[in-house]
């Protein structure tokens, strides 16, 4: 059977349509009137915000303590943008202090029913996605962070030697896949979750063997921080978060020969998005090739960052144009204008990341 593009593209931030955030909340007792002032601030600051189109704040009628956030926005590359800069970490500092438990949620919008839509006054670039994206109900994460230079071996080796977690966290939620790499001091760990993200995230974190690693490099990165302190770690993976704009696989079943790569991509000053969509276009023109060596790809990016984790069949060089992103006229030299000059040296070898460990769950566990 043949699938179609939109049915292989299970994830994009690129397809221009309206996204809807949910955050919820569970704040400590006695800080409600704190946390409401704190909002008050926030949300003029967020008026002005390029993409935003509305937000509301909603307390339960049921329980004080529970509140939600919602907001709209024209698409996700603007929330994107705004939720991952260093300004955002300082204004949500307040809310975070107050909060117990914080969980974001986000959702593009498909279809609008009631009075008030038809007639909403929305900004004309901001509209429905056409159709719901299919997918094996794998969630995609990644963490991004620097090491002091010098201590990239030690780094590595912590990272290569611990024991895995269990994989079934509980009946609906399964960690499946975790992959590490490297790329001078920088490191980036992806996750593949099946059921819920932040369910699985919490009980890896929780795990003796993962917070013996997570102690170990604490000497060693260059931004500090205190598992023992919430506020502390809350800010640390804030800003290490490495957020999925783009999937797409190829239909037919994974074969033994696919091994899998990720490439690092440093944008020029404010053109990480610009590059992130560059390589997504990239990705769904290889998918209408049967013989492309990409089987999926993954493309990760925060501000100037991008990753893309790839999935190769044979040799990562057997086809490079395809494997860099880089297939068909011209596209070199589009991908030179939207990354930082890599020194004189081939540009592709040079963004190729060390694999450190792959771990996959074994079938049932």
């Amino acid at each position: 059977m043949t699938t179609t593009l939109s049915e292989r593209v299970s994830q994009s931030a690129f397809d221009g349509s309206m996204l809807r955030v949910v955050l919820l909340m569970d704040l400590h007792e006695g800080t409600q009137q704190r946390f409401f002032e704190a909002y008050e601030q926030l949300r003029h600051d967020i008026a002005s915000v390029p993409g935003h189109i509305s937000d509301q704040l909603c307390q339960s009628f049921e329980d004080p303590s529970q509140w939600l956030i919602t907001s709209e926005w024209e698409s996700a590359p603007q929330y994107l943008a705004w939720v991952n800069s260093e300004h955002h970490a300082e204004q949500v500092k307040p809310l975070g202090a107050c909060a117990r438990t914080m969980r974001p949620l986000k959702f593009t919008v498909l279809r609008e029913t009631g009075r008030g839509y038809d007639q909403a006054a929305r900004p004309v670039t901001a509209r429905l996605q056409s159709n719901p994206r299919l997918g094996a109900g794998i969630v995609r994460h990644a963490l991004t962070f620097t090491v002091k230079p010098g201590s990239e071996k030690q780094v590595a080796g912590i990272l290569s030697s611990y024991a895995s977690p269990a994989a079934r966290v509980d009946d609906h939620t399964r960690l499946c896949r975790t992959s590490l790499f490297m790329h001078g001091n920088r490191v980036v760990r992806t996750v593949e979750v099946q059921g819920d993200l932040v369910t699985a995230l919490r009980h890896v974190s929780e795990q003796p063997e993962v917070r013996a690693v997570e102690e170990a490099i604490n000497p060693y990165l260059e931004q500090d921080r205190n598992l023992n302190d919430p506020e502390s770690a809350r800010m640390f993976f804030m800003r290490a978060a490495l957020p999925a704009v783009h999937h797409i696989t190829a239909p037919e079943p994974e074969s033994a020969d696919v091994q899998r790569h990720a490439l690092f991509y440093q944008a020029k000053p404010g053109l990480g998005t610009a590059l992130a969509k560059f390589l997504a276009r990239q990705d769904e023109a290889a998918a209408h090739r049967p013989a492309s060596p990409v089987r999926s790809s993954s493309i990760f990016q925060r501000d100037d960052i991008v990753v893309r984790l790839i999935d190769v069949r044979g040799p990562l060089d057997a086809e490079p144009e395809t494997t860099f992103g880089v297939f068909g006229p011209r596209k070199a030299a589009v991908l030179d204008r939207l990354t930082v000059p890599a020194d004189g040296r081939v540009r592709a070898p040079h963004h190729t990341m060390n694999l450190i460990t792959d771990r996959r769950a074994p079938a049932q566990s």
